[in-house]
């Protein structure tokens, strides 16, 4: 199997980040490593992709964000779960559930 990081099925980014920020607040290069980390080296997140689906996160009103500063003591945006962000966490995992679930029934047919 090949084990280099695969790119991101369309509408999978969105859970991916509010998974990763369930244990708790994080800046963007956290959140891609935790991506990285809870897919087992699967998907790597690149910066053109995360940061506007931050902005857009942050915007539908699932994440907040404040400054604050990183472990090498630079200036670094964190960003922190909502109440809507871990309601809308429930609903991309059951929407998700649904979607594997589906695919899996089409890969068994005959």
């Amino acid at each position: 199997m090949d084990s280099a990081p695969t790119s991101l099925l369309q509408g999978t980014l969105d859970l991916l980040i509010l998974k990763s920020l369930m244990t708790g607040e994080r800046h963007g290069l956290g959140i891609s490593r935790r991506i990285l980390q809870i897919t087992r080296q699967t998907f790597h997140v690149k910066p053109g992709s995360l940061f506007p689906a931050l902005h857009r996160m942050e915007e539908e009103g699932w994440i907040s964000s404040f400054w604050g500063d990183s472990e090498n003591n630079r200036r670094a945006k964190y960003y922190r779960l909502t109440n809507a962000g871990r309601k809308q966490l429930k609903l991309e995992t059951k929407r998700w559930d649904r979607i594997s679930w589906a695919i899996a029934q089409a890969l068994e047919a005959s």
